[in-house]
């Protein structure tokens, strides 16, 4: 074997490594044995070992100059027969072995001798084979590193120490056992995350803020600081004035298209938090309990179980409830302790009951919904948690603040327009200068605008920013005219209820239909298109919504306005009789109590024309008098 070793070796020197060097070291490896695990060495290390002695220096085995001196002196002490000839007597190698190791273990610690367990164990080896030969070399095989500040456990008193054999077969059996198992307990870990994320469906929790919005003013100055200040307290803050979660919820009261769900999406995303939203229409007036074994249908059901998924997952969580004037006031009790120190909700996790605790987590709550599409019967926020949440009519809040909430309608309809959409990206300054530009505001200067814009480009913005303006106009009257017709009771109402809306989402739907080239006809045009083809879904009103629209657009012709005015005196005469979906019974006697008024009304014309004192005070005329 050492010529073949020597003559392989001067094959790989000349033309590179032969297959048949492999094969060697694997005959030496097995030679060696199988790998016990708890050896220092694994087999193939040896054997690479093996062949570098056989090829490379002078004929033998390298003994360190410790391991000699530590032999020598051991010699000179045991001068007797006694140990060599049971040492000769011994025909294992493995009782010889633990019978040198016996003796040298034992005079090193009697004698004192500085040994560790390399120099012993290469001692070992050399008087195990004492044929062999073996040179010296005084090459340092330990060194100790200082002023080390890790608490790893080789460390002592800030020093490591590494001899160079014991740290190569450390690494060698690292990277043969350790390393293996690692990346196979990482594949194992990464196919159970996998599997779980597509269980929990978390890719459905992450926020995904809409291309379309635009961080605008009303944003920073009104809504950001309401909803910051009320997850401050959920969260918690840090800093010079950091607490712990002190409990609390959020709920935002609007109408549709105030950007609800849109805020909430972006807040989730800067905080980092999952967002697991809840759909009020899907759960229904029926689900009353967190339990999804009690839920009416599957849909219900597995928006209970987002619900309890929520609470489940703890911190770094916000729990949104969106159109919660679909769902039960039994239902939303259940969040109360949420809102008191006690931060304790009782749930159902995997068919098993379990009580939530989330004090101290990052984990908030926020409601929304809109208090005018169903009566107060069906949706009222139960008291105490109205009386315990950060309530926020999003309409409310903007008083002062018109001005700015009537420029979130162009901030975020510029995405929506091909030639405003670069304005997003710019600053903001540039915006409201544009905007006064686009206004005719005579203080206003082009030349101020930070972005260089060509002529013909800013002629272009500033066409389009006026057509956006005079839309405004009707999405802004129409959003008012929603809120006053649904807040009014069916009582008291003097005309069909107004159902078209003024959102984001219809400016944004005229804004991207919105052309330079357009004229005032035609940009009229595009608004009365879109609310005719809105009003189309309607399921009943649909004219009388168009009527009302031109009313508050000032279109209305003179054939319009009669037609208004017999749909305004039809709808009060139906209300008067009892409205259509009365039974007839109930019409009739609504019928009957009207002719009984209007008979009285009769009554009292005739008797005050018939009073004597209206008559003295009133003399006769005569004749020839106008």
């Amino acid at each position: 074997r050492t010529r073949r070793a020597r003559s392989l070796a001067r094959v790989r020197d000349a033309f590179g490594a032969p297959p048949a060097l492999d094969a060697l070291r694997d005959e030496l490896a097995r030679a060696v044995g199988e790998w016990d695990p708890d050896a220092p060495v694994r087999p193939e290390a040896c054997a690479a070992y093996l062949f570098d002695e056989l090829t490379t220096g002078p004929e033998g085995f390298v003994i360190s100059a410790r391991a000699r001196t530590l032999l020598d002196k051991f010699r000179r002490t045991v001068a007797g027969e006694a140990y060599d000839e049971d040492l000769t007597a011994l025909g294992d190698l493995a009782a010889r072995r633990q019978l040198v190791e016996a003796w040298l273990t034992a005079y090193a610690r009697a004698s004192g001798e500085e040994t560790d367990a390399g120099d012993l164990a290469e001692a070992v080896a050399a008087e195990l084979c004492p044929d062999v030969p073996r040179h010296e070399s005084d090459a340092p095989l330990t060194v100790t590193v200082e002023g080390l500040v890790s608490t790893h456990p080789r460390i002592t008193d800030r020093r490591l120490t590494l001899r160079l054999d014991e740290f190569l077969a450390r690494t060698d059996a690292f990277r043969a056992r350790e390393v293996p198992a690692f990346r196979a307990f990482q594949r194992r870990r990464a196919d159970l995350v996998t599997a779980e994320r597509s269980r929990l469906r978390l890719d459905d929790h992450r926020p995904r803020v809409t291309a379309s919005f635009v961080r605008n003013r009303l944003v920073d100055e009104v809504y950001l600081p309401l909803v910051g200040d009320s997850l401050a307290k959920q969260l918690g803050t840090t800093g010079e004035s950091a607490r712990t979660g002190a409990g609390g919820l959020l709920l935002l009261l609007s109408p549709p298209g105030y950007g609800k769900t849109t805020l909430m999406e972006y807040v989730a995303h800067r905080l980092g938090l999952v967002l697991v939203r809840i759909s009020g229409p899907a759960l229904g007036h029926g689900v009353t309990s967190l339990d999804p074994a009690e839920a009416p249908n599957a849909t219900a059901r597995q928006e209970i179980e987002k619900i309890n998924f929520a609470l489940a997952a703890g911190s770094n969580t916000l729990l949104y409830l969106d159109d919660i004037q679909h769902t039960s006031p039994e239902l939303l009790q259940k969040f109360i302790p949420l809102c008191d120190a006690t931060r304790r909700v009782e749930g159902v996790w995997q068919g098993e009951p379990r009580t939530y605790d989330l004090r101290g987590k990052r984990f908030a709550v926020c409601m929304a919904g809109n208090p005018y599409t169903e009566s107060g019967e069906v949706f009222r926020v139960p008291d105490m948690l109205a009386n315990r949440a950060d309530v926020w009519n999003l309409g409310d809040v903007l008083t002062g603040k018109e001005d700015v909430f009537a420029l979130s309608f162009v901030e975020n309809a510029l995405t929506a327009n091909p030639v405003l959409a670069p304005l997003a990206g710019r600053d903001r300054a540039d915006l409201d200068l544009l905007i006064r530009l686009a206004s005719d505001d005579p203080t206003a200067r082009p030349d101020r605008l930070l972005h260089p814009y060509a002529p013909t480009e800013l002629d272009r913005v500033l066409t389009v920013l006026r057509h956006l303006l005079t839309a405004r106009r009707t999405v802004l009257a129409v959003n008012a005219a929603y809120i006053a017709s649904a807040a009014r009771s069916d009582d008291a109402r003097t005309e069909p209820p107004f159902l078209l809306q003024g959102s984001y989402r219809n400016m944004n739907k005229i804004a991207q239909r919105i052309q330079p080239v357009m004229n005032d006809a035609e940009l009229s045009a595009v608004i009365e298109d879109h609310y005719t083809a809105e009003a189309q879904t309607l399921t009943s009103g649909a004219e009388a919504n168009l009527l009302k629209l031109a009313e508050l657009r000032g279109t209305l012709t003179p054939e319009q306005a009669d037609r208004w005015a017999e749909v305004k005196a039809a709808h009060v005469r139906t209300l008067t009789l009892g409205g259509p979906d009365d039974d007839a019974l109930a019409r009739a006697v609504s019928a009957l109590a009207l002719l009984g008024d209007r008979i009285a009304a009769v009554e009292s014309a005739i008797t005050r024309a018939a009073d004597p004192r209206r008559l003295l005070a009133t003399p006769p005329r005569q004749d020839g008098e106008g």
